[in-house]
């Protein structure tokens, strides 16, 4: 017993961050700029959805696609983690071309919400499609 306290005391002691070593972070969510989707689903069937966001630092990474969901209405983000926020540098417009895949499990129409950002009263706006399944 002694042992795995010394044990688990060294690997916690060789883990422990200082203030010094700390990497700051947090997550955004970013406006999806377009998207590419097919005229309809066929039930049962994966689809590429390709989308297009502008990342605006160095300091923002692909962390993959934020998603939401209500019956038959998806709400898509592109998610980012910005590392080190102090020392990013500013990019000039680069679009970044991304694609997740969409498993079609129900009849009906899909009505997908692409976030592209807030108006000037802070009201979110979507890039809204409706795709039936056929």
């Amino acid at each position: 017993m002694k042992k795995i306290i010394l044990l688990l005391s060294v690997v916690f002691l060789f883990n422990s961050c200082s203030p010094d070593d700390s990497i700051s972070y947090r997550f955004e969510l970013l406006p999806i700029e377009s998207v590419d989707l097919p005229a309809e689903f066929e039930l049962g069937e994966t689809y590429t959805i390709t989308y297009r966001y502008y990342r605006p630092t160095t300091c923002y990474n692909d962390d993959g696609i934020y998603y939401e969901k209500d019956l038959n209405v998806r709400i898509f983000a592109a998610r980012n983690i910005v590392i080190n926020p102090g020392n990013c540098q500013p990019l000039d417009m680069v679009l970044v071309e991304k694609t997740f895949n969409f498993y079609v499990t129900s009849n009906g129409s899909y009505i997908f919400k692409f976030w592209n950002g807030e108006d000037a009263n802070g009201d979110n706006i979507y890039l809204e499609y409706e795709i039936p399944v056929i």
